[in-house]
């Protein structure tokens, strides 16, 4: 571990601490051992997952390596309290389950540290924001409260300092107008967009902005059918006029985003590691090109639980990316990227 963890004056529980340490640059000893201290710690801190690892007889102190480390299921979010430490939360992180369904929570300790994971995912994937005018056609998340990416692209639209950024609700003629305007002024454009209201805009208002980053966030909302993926694509880079669609994998669970520059296929930023499980055991990893069990390491997520096994399946390419392939059966209908395929 570097030595500066080490100093009498550091503490990794300090949230402004932990923000410097854990988005530098890591090499893979690095994140191993930030793994391995994350683990301790909330074994130590958290309650839910401290029992859950019991219950599993896993000795803590033999883990030497991040795959040794137990997942939670991210179903325990919607049952428990799933934090690190004892705090009052600067914000609480619901998930959109539809009418009937329990929802998930996300006590967050510090809404800087999710500031900080988001911006800096974004600039690793995207550059300086400030370069960029944001639209966001996020209906279903403005109609509610504590949605984890509303606060994501409220932030992401103040900082592009741009005069046309913003949110959109239903008004398509208006944000048809602006993307007309914002291509005849060659300004390099970002819609963000929950997935049906991108259908339904392309099917009403088609346009050709050929250099727009058209980035969908996943999920019909119990709006339209579900699709797969390739079907998707083809009608929303039809509609607008682009040559490929772009994604964000992100949940309210979790602190950090992967995102898609196209084709399905996610990579994470340095804080962040996919690995497959074997759906029929779920202490086995899989090799790349096989589909299982999606699980996540977040380093970000610090005050909650940093490992995560999700209802998502998907699979390990050897590039290091990973595509979205569905969910598990009998798993309710999640707010994040998850298309069938």
């Amino acid at each position: 571990m570097p030595h500066k963890l080490n100093h009498p004056n550091f503490s990794m529980n300090n949230p402004d601490n932990y923000i410097n340490h854990v988005f530098r640059g890591q090499s893979p000893d690095d994140f191993n051992a930030s793994c391995l201290e994350l683990f301790r710690f909330q074994y130590k801190n958290n309650t839910v997952y401290n029992q859950f690892v019991d219950l599993l007889n896993k000795n803590p102190d033999e883990i030497t390596h991040f795959s040794q480390i137990p997942f939670l299921p991210i179903g325990f979010f919607k049952t428990h309290k799933v934090v690190s430490g004892t705090f009052s939360p600067e914000v609480v992180f619901s998930s959109s389950g539809t009418s009937g369904l329990s929802t998930s929570r996300h006590f967050v300790k510090s809404e800087a540290l999710y500031h900080h994971s988001f911006l800096s995912g974004f600039r690793h994937f995207f550059g300086d924001i400030r370069q960029y005018t944001l639209l966001a056609l996020l209906p279903s998340y403005l109609e509610r409260e504590g949605s984890s990416l509303i606060l994501m692209a409220e932030e992401l639209i103040k900082q592009s300092n741009q005069p046309k950024s913003g949110f959109y609700l239903n008004e398509y003629q208006q944000l048809a107008d602006t993307l007309t305007e914002l291509k005849n002024q060659k300004k390099p454009t970002i819609l963000l967009g929950v997935t049906y209201a991108l259908l339904d805009m392309a099917e009403q208002f088609q346009c050709s902005f050929p250099d727009l980053i058209l980035m969908e966030t996943g999920g019909m909302k119990g709006k339209r059918k579900e699709m797969i993926r390739e079907e998707l694509h083809e009608q929303l880079m039809q509609g607008f006029g682009v040559d490929r669609v772009f994604s964000e994998y992100g949940m309210t669970e979790l602190l950090s985003q992967a995102y898609s520059k196209g084709h399905g296929r996610f990579f994470s930023p340095p804080w962040m590691k996919v690995i497959i499980r074997d759906t029929n055991d779920p202490l086995s990893w899989l090799d790349i090109n096989q589909n299982g069990g999606i699980n996540v390491i977040d380093l970000a997520n610090r005050y909650s639980c940093a490992f995560i096994e999700t209802q998502d399946l998907g699979k390990m390419a050897s590039d290091g990316s990973f595509e979205v392939l569905g969910r598990f059966d009998n798993s309710d209908v999640r707010g994040c990227n998850l298309l069938v395929d």
